[in-house]
Order: structure tokens, then C-alpha cells, then sequence
């Protein structure tokens, strides 16, 4: 393989800009081509491709977001839109292409293989919902970004003796929610994978701290499972205390990378581009068991991902 192609796809996440950089440099110094694709998939129909080399990709390894930008494209899920893709890829000789990203990502790549164009998968969102992997590009930083701005609140929250009912990215996932509330001492924690009764784990359990003179409160809600400001408003008219609500919204995906991120962005780049070099595609690199492995896109995307109950449980024990 001597030309290669490298995109991004689906939400920015911090580290994918180390990634991108891993692709370029370890194919250049395999005497490879490789083309950056703007904007995801559908830069691959529109044909918004450039050329890259070792200097393309210097002083980007502690940028946030991506330096390929992102897109969603729905022309690409329909057949006309991928044989447009395929097309640019012969024009260019793209022989092979690495998708950073998430699942709507891996599934793109998937069909791409599927159609004679090798690809292969970089896990790449904040929400670590990649149920193949242990671990996804951007979620360190993010979990860092919410810490520092619930610590933040919490000052605020504590000088005014309020209660604080924060949303936290992730979607159907809530593995950012479950670690950044027991990173910052949430006193209720509510995630979409674990049914919770309001009455129960949230107005209850602030009624039993407050028997032990507790007067502020952080309470950590999923963005899968919303609701927060009438949550708020439940607390104040219940439990008697001041009570907010804060989405803390996209501000979560920015900022320069971690050095986790920087480091786990580095090597599933370089793994991608080896992988390539012996002509395989149709593969995910995840990190399992804290090895870095390769699955196949289609086993990885029908896997399923069960939350940690242990770590719910001590959250709950230690929050009181």
C-alpha cells in the first residue's frame, strides 16, 4: 500500500489531532502519501482532500478539536453516496483509509471495506462509548474538564449553601457522569444504565446529609437522562434548599488534550498505519485489559458494553 487516506468523523474530541499526527508521520517515514480528508466522509464525496506530510502535521499535538474539521453526512449512508466516495478514492489512489471517530464512524469505515477500500477505526469520542474499547480518544481531557468546572461550582455552591443539579455529557453512556461524580464527591450520581428512583437516590439522600449537617450539594445527571432543571426545582421544594440547575454543554469536548490522550492518540494512530501497511482492513485498534489490540469492525460494532456496578455502588457508599 503506498497511498493512504486519513479523516475524522462524527463529534471533535480532544487527542484527535495527535492521532491524525501519528497516521501522518509514521506513513510518511514508511515512504507513504497520504492525503488529509476535510470534514469527514463527506469531504471524501466533495473531493476536499489535500496532500500531507511531516511539517502538515507540526505543533497540533496539543490542539482540542480536529485540524480535518467534522460533518455528519447522510449522503454517505445511501449507496450513490458511497460508490461518490469510492470514486474520489480511486482518483487520488487512496488504497487504504484511517476513520477516527465513533460508531456512526466505524460504520462508514465498515462499508468502505466492504467495498474494496481498507479502513481502519480509531476510537475517538469524549463519551468512551465505544463498547469494543476500554478506552476512547478524548475521554481523559473531558473527565479533567468537568472535574475543573464542578470543582469551580462547587465553590459557589458551597459559600451559598445550594444545592447544584450539573448535566454531563455522554448521551446513553454514562461513564463520564459515574467517574467525574465521584471524582468531585457528587452526593447522587444518576446514569441512563442503572434505573434510579428520584424519591430514593436523589430527595432521600439528601434529606440523610443534611441530618448530618450538610448543606451544599452536587448532584450529577447524564445528559441520556436530562431533566435537570425540574430536578432542581423538586430538591428546592422537597429538601428546602436553594437549588440550580447547569448544562454544562460543549465546552466539555474542548481544550488541549491530556497527556493520556496524547499518548493512547499516538500509538492507535501508529497501530492503524501498521495494520494498513500489510494491506488489512475492516479493523477497529482498542485498548482492552490496557493492551492495544485489533478487532474486526463488524464483531466490535455488535458488542456489548455493561456499566460498572461496583463503581456505581462505591459512589453511592462513600458520597453520603
Amino acid at each position: 500500500m503506498k497511498t493512504i487516506g486519513v479523516l475524522t468523523s462524527g463529534g471533535d474530541a480532544p487527542g484527535m489531532n495527535a492521532a491524525i499526527r501519528a497516521v501522518v508521520r509514521t506513513a510518511c517515514e514508511s515512504g507513504m502519501t497520504v492525503y488529509g480528508i476535510n470534514r469527514g466522509y463527506q469531504g471524501l464525496i466533495d473531493e476536499d482532500i489535500r496532500e500531507l506530510n511531516i511539517r502538515s502535521v507540526s505543533d497540533i499535538i496539543h490542539r482540542g478539536g480536529t485540524m480535518l474539521y467534522s460533518a455528519r453526512c447522510l449522503a454517505f449512508k445511501e449507496e450513490e453516496g458511497m460508490q461518490k466516495a469510492i470514486a474520489t478514492c480511486k482518483k487520488f489512489g487512496i488504497e487504504g483509509i484511517v476513520v477516527i471517530g465513533g460508531d456512526g464512524s466505524f460504520r462508514g469505515a465498515r462499508d468502505l471495506s466492504l467495498r474494496g477500500i481498507p479502513c481502519i477505526g480509531v476510537p475517538g469520542t469524549i463519551d468512551n462509548d465505544i463498547v469494543c474499547s476500554d478506552y476512547t480518544i478524548g475521554y481523559d481531557t473531558c473527565l479533567n474538564t468537568i472535574m475543573d468546572m464542578v470543582d469551580r461550582l462547587r465553590d459557589t455552591v458551597e459559600s451559598h449553601s445550594r444545592c447544584m443539579v450539573i448535566e454531563v455529557m455522554g448521551n446513553r453512556c454514562g461513564d463520564l457522569t459515574l467517574n467525574s461524580g465521584i471524582a468531585v464527591g457528587a452526593t447522587a450520581i444518576v446514569i441512563p444504565e442503572i434505573h434510579s428512583d428520584v424519591e430514593k437516590h436523589v430527595i432521600e439522600r439528601i434529606r440523610r446529609t443534611q441530618k448530618t449537617d450538610k448543606k451544599h450539594f452536587i448532584i450529577m445527571v447524564a445528559e441520556g437522562i436530562g431533566g435537570v432543571a425540574e430536578l432542581a426545582k423538586k430538591i428546592q421544594n422537597e429538601c428546602g434548599v436553594e437549588s440550580r440547575s447547569m448544562v454544562l454543554g460543549h465546552v466539555q469536548r474542548g481544550g488541549s488534550p491530556s497527556a493520556r490522550d496524547r499518548v493512547m492518540a499516538s500509538e492507535m494512530g501508529y497501530h492503524a498505519v501498521q495494520l494498513l501497511m500489510k494491506g488489512i482492513g475492516n479493523r477497529v485498534v482498542v485498548i482492552k485489559d490496557d493492551k492495544m489490540i485489533d478487532l474486526d469492525i463488524y464483531e466490535a460494532l455488535n458488542m456489548k458494553k455493561p456499566v460498572d456496578e461496583t463503581l456505581y455502588k462505591i459512589a453511592h457508599e462513600i458520597s453520603i
